[in-house]
């Protein structure tokens, strides 16, 4: 049975609510009445496409215990437990801050150009080993994410690992004053929402707003490859954090790579942590994920907990939903092809690593290395510019036929050899046909994109080929 996190009471004194209907117990709390729980308080947020509250019932139909509204009572029926408050969002704000400061746990921030969910599921996996560990649900990483992470956190939880995001100047600062977290990790500095900034130096002064919910005792975990190290390092010791880990290849990394073998379904890492050689297989494929397994294990370490326990669970690792997830599926036609399922999100830093990762898979007989990609967004004038560089990592990465969607990937369509060129589309559902009549057995495809491209309809489609293949056939695989 899980454990109470709020009752009404003390969701009414955290919030300025006034609390209407019976005594509750809430043992989760939600936002979105599609996912919601037996258990659950429900949010009534107002955004700028939905009204939470014209999700009231659906939310109380599946289980909620109560709701938190800012329309009048009235509207959702007298016998409803109810918290009524001004406006709801700013509630869940103050109920976030009540989580946090209501906990005893050590808290951990993670944000960066790319990586970061990547980086948050590693450290929950490997925390989770020797800790009570929360860890923010998905992408959980803007405004109204973080204070729910927050309104989830258990009582017993030891460690808090909460992902930060941002795509403009200014939002990060007060996420981290919501956490304050006692350390925190900026994977990378890279070419992400040039639309919104001048240059990398803005984007790392940017991400550097995660140091100002910290204390004098906070430790900074930076990427020492980085060109912008030095800057995020000076704005940590501006802050009055007292420890600065760098990691990566670099000689001055406390969190150093002394040599990794990459593999098509992972890598085996040798690292020096803080002095000690931890030798680890890592279960998710790819240059990226071994460079942020350092920052995981510099965390670990900092910490002060087993080096040598959290090395051995990285071996079980693997990508999350949308972020490198790997798939086998059987073709109705006979046979099987691979999926490389990066369709969440997609930056310059991200497709190149994506296509790394292609160029280790191994295709069947008689397949190929098929990538799938959409625009890249928030790009601004360097978009379509951007994208045509692609045209070299592809042929590095022995790609054998790009299939493309958007404007902007036009200039990478147009930059590759006739033999590697497919398809081209407006949209990646008008694409979805061409994917599905190039995949044939023995192939390895790679679906990535910007979310705003939304690629998920072509992973959806790959899949159903898999429903709609007999089940003998889906038997013999290959």
């Amino acid at each position: 049975m899980s454990a109470v996190l709020w009752n009404g009471a003390d969701a009414a004194r955290a919030t300025g609510a006034q609390a209407l209907g019976a005594a509750w117990q809430a043992t989760g709390v939600s936002i979105d009445s599609r996912t919601c729980q037996p258990g659950d308080l429900f949010v009534a947020i107002t955004g700028p496409n939905f009204d939470g509250h014209d999700f009231v019932a659906a939310a109380f139909a599946k289980g909620a215990v109560a709701a938190m509204v800012h329309r009048p009572a009235a509207s959702f029926g007298a016998e409803r437990p109810l918290l009524v408050v001004e406006e709801t969002l700013g509630a869940l704000v103050r109920l976030g801050l009540a989580g946090r400061a209501r906990s005893s746990a050590r808290f951990l921030g993670v944000t960066g150009s790319v990586g970061k969910t990547g980086t948050k599921e590693a450290l929950r996996l490997v925390l989770s080993t020797q800790s009570e560990c929360f860890a923010t649900a998905g992408s959980l990483n803007n405004h109204w994410g973080v204070p729910l992470s927050l309104a989830r956190l258990p009582l017993a939880a030891e460690i808090g690992v909460f992902e930060l995001g941002m795509n403009h100047a200014g939002e990060l600062g007060p996420l981290s004053r919501m956490v304050r977290p006692d350390l925190a990790i900026i994977t990378t500095i890279e070419a992400v929402h040039l639309e919104f900034f001048a240059s990398l130096e803005a984007i790392a002064d940017a991400k550097a707003e995660i140091f100002e919910g910290m204390g004098p005792g906070g430790t900074a975990i930076l990427n020492r490859d980085n060109d912008q190290f030095e800057r995020l390092a000076a704005a940590a010791r501006g802050h009055g954090l007292s420890r600065i880990v760098g990691f990566g290849e670099h000689p001055g990394a406390e969190a150093r790579l002394i040599d990794s073998r990459l593999e098509a379904n992972g890598s085996r890492v040798s690292a020096d942590i803080m002095g000690r050689r931890v030798d680890y297989r890592l279960g998710a494929p790819g240059r990226h994920w071994v460079q942020n397994s350092l920052a995981v294990l510099a965390a670990v370490a900092a910490l002060g907990l087993d080096l040598g326990l959290a090395a051995g669970a990285l071996g079980t690792l693997s990508p999350p939903k949308g972020r490198g997830q790997r798939r086998r599926i059987a073709l109705p036609s006979g046979g099987s092809f691979e999926l490389i399922d990066e369709s969440y999100n997609a930056s310059p830093a991200a497709v190149r690593a994506a296509l790394a990762v292609l160029a280790k898979a191994e295709p069947g007989s008689s397949g190929r290395r098929i990538a799938v990609l959409g625009d890249m967004r928030e790009l601004g004038p360097e978009g379509p510019r951007l994208h045509a560089e692609l045209a070299a990592p592809v042929a590095t990465a022995k790609v054998d036929l790009v299939l493309s969607c958007g404007p902007l990937m036009q200039g990478l369509a147009a930059a590759l050899p006739p033999g590697r060129r497919g398809a081209h589309a407006a949209d990646s559902q008008s694409l979805v046909p061409a994917v599905l009549a190039a995949i044939r057995a023995g192939d390895v495809v790679l679906v990535k994109g910007s979310l705003g491209t939304r690629m998920a309809p072509i992973v959806d489609a790959l899949l159903r080929l898999e429903a709609a293949t007999p089940p003998a056939r889906a038997a013999n695989g290959n």
